[in-house]
């Protein structure tokens, strides 16, 4: 009786979310990853392997980087970035994470900023 761990899961999650999205030059990718005290995203072009914007809560010196508040700021970060840098659309890759909690947060952040996905 081998039960797997929630790591296991998430990332078998993760692979599937994976085969459906792939960002592109005109619709690049963002992404998420969730640590217990921190939240980062990036957005990246996966025809090239590069990361085009990044943004998390170490670099925006959010003081609430792990909780809601902290991921929506990051999200509207990152958002402004984007916009400055002429990236307007998105493929959101949530990473394996449920939609909720943190992540719905950085998500709304970056939709009120401006950001389509």
């Amino acid at each position: 009786m081998s039960s797997k761990s929630n790591i296991q899961r998430r990332e078998r999650r993760k692979i599937g979310i994976r085969k459906r999205i792939i960002g592109s030059a005109t619709r690049p990718r963002l992404t998420v990853f969730r640590s217990a005290n921190h939240i980062y995203a990036q957005i990246i072009d996966d025809s090239l392997g590069k990361t085009l914007v990044s943004a998390n809560s170490l670099s925006e010196k959010v003081e609430a980087g792990a909780n809601k508040t902290g991921a929506k700021a990051v999200g509207e970060a990152l958002a402004k970035k984007a916009l400055a840098a002429g990236i307007s659309q998105v493929a959101f890759d949530r990473n394996g994470y449920k939609y909720h909690g943190r992540i719905q947060a950085l998500a709304d952040g970056a939709r009120e900023s401006g950001l389509k996905f």
